[in-house]
């Protein structure tokens, strides 16, 4: 069973410079403290839980979903480290009005909410982190088979980009008719976590509103994201003094849970919640836990902060 999902509230592009824009769409309370969400490698503005909208619209939070270049209608564009895409979700917050905020990122999003705390420290009063992908080089890279893989092909990317980033936005088009099944398919192949995800009606109806919505004209986001991952990301981890809280399953078969406990050993002020049996995904099942967190982590840190 497929169930609907609601459209946002708002959507459109957002002009980051003087030839490129990054798609947003926004749900919630328009009125809202603004939290942005990070999607994951692949996905797209709309990869946001049920129960995170759910709680935005309950709780008086603006809730915006951001793309990174290269997917749906945003621009195709290689930033030269991660930290680039901080000054851009900053340009974004300045045309929206919001001057303070929290920012969330699930897996490949991860790295991107990492970056938009080291570039507004004064701006982002909380961060959260979904089975973050951690650094591969510099001072705190850590190894893994998936990302030393990315390493391998991340030179074939940006020589054979082109070619093949079209060839996947071809590959949107061709599953379109075959999504739902495709996606049962691949949940079937998951590991049980992923597995019981995947199975809940408003997690496949988001997947699929997702790709089908907000994918649909392109697919080069998650090229730029292996290129730009394999390097240094242009800040470390302990210059980071926003406070970070992460989430990662235990049984993690994309980004190991081990990487997760590396990343937040080396913040200045981080949490880790470890998701027993959870796999890549089971973050998502606590977007509300997500959601409250950043509110609390938000009101504390404005509560002890200097009276100006």
């Amino acid at each position: 069973m497929v169930i609907s999902i609601a459209r946002p509230k708002l959507e459109g592009n957002i002009a980051v410079g003087d030839d490129r824009q990054i798609g947003f769409a926004e749900f919630g309370d328009p009125g809202g403290r603004a939290v942005f969400w990070l999607h994951g490698t692949p996905g797209a503005r709309r990869q946001i839980p049920t129960e995170a909208r759910m709680y935005a619209e309950q709780n008086h939070i603006r809730l915006i979903g951001v793309d990174r270049p290269g997917i749906g209608s945003s621009t195709p564009h290689q930033y030269d480290r991660v930290l680039d895409f901080g000054d851009d979700l900053q340009t974004i917050a300045d045309t929206l009005g919001i001057d303070k905020m929290a920012v969330v990122g699930l897996s490949g999003g991860g790295p991107y909410t990492l970056a938009c705390a080291a570039a507004m420290p004064d701006r982002v009063t909380a961060a959260g982190v979904l089975g973050g992908v951690a650094p591969l080089v510099g001072p705190d890279g850590i190894h893994s088979g998936l990302m030393d893989l990315g390493a391998t092909v991340a030179p074939l990317l940006q020589v054979a980009g082109m070619p093949i980033r079209l060839a996947a936005s071809g590959l949107i088009r061709l599953i379109r008719p075959v999504a739902s099944p495709a996606l049962e398919i691949y949940a079937r192949m998951s590991p049980e976590g992923d597995r019981r995800m995947l199975g809940r009606p408003e997690f496949k109806a988001m997947f699929l509103d997702d790709l089908l919505n907000g994918s649909r004209k392109q697919l080069a986001a998650p090229f730029y994201d292996i290129v730009v991952f394999t390097r240094d990301w242009g800040f470390r981890l302990d210059e980071i003094s926003v406070p970070v809280r992460w989430w990662h399953g235990d049984h993690d078969h994309i980004v190991p849970f081990a990487h997760g406990r590396h990343v937040v050993s080396r913040l200045r002020d981080a949490q880790l919640t470890e998701l027993p049996y959870e796999s890549h995904l089971g973050g998502l099942g606590c977007a509300e836990e997500i959601m409250r967190t950043m509110i609390e982590v938000w009101d504390s840190a404005e509560s002890t902060a200097p009276q100006g």
